[in-house]
């Protein structure tokens, strides 16, 4: 089946308490990898790419990638651009065949945030096109996005009602306490300032950074509204923990071949652990 919005499966997921896993993928085995997961475990799936990502390999690459796994197989597929705060950019995306993007202009002042945002959902409506956005400031590291502890910011229930008024934006993703990369220690999950904000607005929340949560604070998240987790940093670690092991037992090896093949399978196993964490096995067929 051809590439889907992510709306109508962020929709679904939130009406049925339960959580889409949106992977960030580098390469092209990291995208067959989360691909296979989700065809093994009937998955609905969010495949994501970083600003840094299109920019080294191109929206036209990893579109045609992402709508070549998409076709070949039974699953709903949406191909997301995660934290872009370029408009060029976004309509790019767009026009390669992404299907979601994400315009983050949570470090500008809330006006500035819901024009930006605005302007995003304006043009990606017409094309179908899912459109994320966040309010409040996530902590931690995403490509070139930095934000310090002391410097995140929760989101406000209030703000986040009238900024999806103003806006029309059909996914949000709150700042509610987790953080890009993975944590240092406990993180601090406001559980209560999420259902707050799910008691006023009614589209889909998104849970960045899923990276080493906790498995009761995840089904917690998800219970209380969380229809879609961003995980990335643990991807990479897999997969590079994998390469490097090959490597410590062959030195010489030089062939991609022998040290991508078990990768891609420690990432399988793992992203098949995050959808199962989310509660989206079988799911995908309430799609066909």
């Amino acid at each position: 089946m051809p590439l889907v919005s992510s709306t109508p499966l962020l929709q679904a997921a939130r009406a049925g308490g339960y959580c889409i896993g949106a992977f960030n993928v580098h390469t092209l085995e990291m995208l067959q990898a989360v691909v296979e997961a989700a065809v093994e475990t009937d998955s609905p799936l969010i495949i994501q790419s970083t600003v840094g990502t299109v920019k080294h390999l191109g929206p036209e690459y990893i579109a045609a990638a992402a709508t070549v796994a998409s076709n070949m197989n039974r699953i709903p597929i949406a191909l997301h651009l995660d934290h872009c705060t370029e408009f060029d950019l976004i309509v790019r995306c767009i026009r390669a065949g992404y299907t979601s993007v994400m315009i983050d202009a949570s470090h500008s002042p809330f006006d500035e945030n819901v024009a930006q945002t605005l302007r995003v959902v304006e043009v990606a409506r017409p094309a179908g096109v899912n459109v994320e956005a966040e309010l409040g400031k996530v902590g931690g590291v995403e490509d070139d996005i930095v934000v310090a502890d002391n410097e995140a910011l929760m989101a406000d229930p209030d703000e986040c009602a009238k900024f999806v008024e103003l806006t029309g934006v059909p996914t949000l993703a709150p700042a509610i306490g987790t953080a890009h990369g993975i944590y240092k220690g406990e993180p601090k999950i406001d559980f209560e300032r999420i259902k707050r904000i799910a008691d006023k607005v009614d589209v889909p929340l998104v849970l960045h950074g899923g990276s080493g949560i906790p498995e009761e604070q995840v089904r917690r998240c998800v219970v209380l509204g969380m229809a879609k987790m961003n995980v990335a940093t643990e991807l990479r670690i897999v997969f590079s923990d994998a390469i490097k092991a090959v490597f410590a037992q062959n030195p010489e090896e030089n062939d991609p071949r022998k040290y991508m093949v078990p990768a891609k399978k420690a990432l399988k196993e793992a992203a098949i652990e995050k959808m199962r964490l989310c509660g989206s096995f079988g799911k995908a067929k309430d799609f066909r």
